[in-house]
């Protein structure tokens, strides 16, 4: 049997010995990336986190995964990709460059967020789990509606138009045209007025033709009476010919009255004693 000294001298014991001597001590990540004050270390994780992120999200494209091997790939992603941010936020703070402007935006591009919900979002498989497909169907809600003080916020007096005379533009074209106005209206006043002197009081309101009445119904007559008489009113005289008696508004009045008391007296009063109003009436000759 070999003894401990000669197993340590064979070929395999002294690789193995030579490996472990040269493997160096693997440095973990620092939980807060504030705790972190060198910026090439910072950049370092930074990158760390950006494999992980890529090989589960290569993972999580695996439908055949499961539901819940697939929730738990998107929430490890979702929580690199916050992390990711801290780091790129530390870099700016230790003079690095900001990856939120000049970094690829691949991995943000890879997830979609939920409409209204932002922060979270679903890579792969993850978009097609029970619960979430219906959250991508619906409509995003509609933006809230302004409240009364925030709609008057903007309004001042430029709103209202009490400034437009500021510029020292408008002025001046109202004063043109106001003399303008003035020059006009004082010519037609002169004009009428050496009309009225020579005798000619024909005015220009005059000279104009009546418009026509685009409105106007031409009435029609049934007979050639009718049209003879309003000839005749037209060619003489104005008036009117009643073919019918016409009530005055007393008589209109009094038959009203007649037809509410009758009404009263039928709702109110039987057959009998209407009957025997009516012989009263015929007896007193009313």
């Amino acid at each position: 049997m070999a003894r401990n000294a000669e197993k340590a001298m064979t070929t395999l014991a002294r690789f193995r010995a030579a490996q472990l001597a040269d493997v160096k001590v693997q440095e973990r990540r620092p939980y807060l990336a504030s705790e972190c004050e060198d910026l090439h270390k910072s950049e370092k994780w930074r990158r760390q986190i950006i494999g992980e992120v890529s090989r589960k999200v290569a993972q999580i494209q695996n439908a055949g995964l499961g539901e819940f091997k697939i929730r738990d790939l998107n929430d490890e992603i979702n929580k690199l990709l916050r992390e990711k941010r801290h780091w790129e936020n530390r870099i700016v703070e230790l003079g690095g460059p900001d990856y939120t402007k000049i970094g690829p935006k691949m991995l943000d591009h890879e997830g979609k967020e939920v409409p209204g919900n932002r922060g979270y979002k679903y890579f792969g498989a993850a978009r097609d789990l029970p619960g979430v497909r219906e959250l991508f169907e619906q409509e995003p809600p509609p933006p809230p509606r302004k409240t009364r003080g925030e709609l008057m916020k903007n309004i001042d007096a430029d709103y209202y138009g009490y400034r437009d005379e500021d510029d020292g533009v408008l002025v001046p074209l109202e004063l043109d045209y106001e003399k303008q106005l003035i020059a006009e209206k004082v010519a037609e006043w002169k004009e009428h007025k050496e009309a009225a002197l020579s005798g000619d009081t024909t005015t220009k309101d005059e000279e104009e033709e009546e418009e026509e009445d685009i409105y106007a119904v031409e009435p029609e007559f049934d007979s050639d009476d009718e049209e003879k008489e309003r000839t005749e009113t037209e060619e003489g005289q104005p008036r009117y010919v009643a073919h019918v008696p016409v009530p005055t508004q007393q008589e209109v009045e009094e038959a009203l009255l007649r037809r509410k008391k009758m009404e009263l007296l039928s709702k109110y009063a039987s057959e009998n004693l209407i009957q025997q109003s009516d012989e009263a009436k015929t007896l007193m000759g009313l």
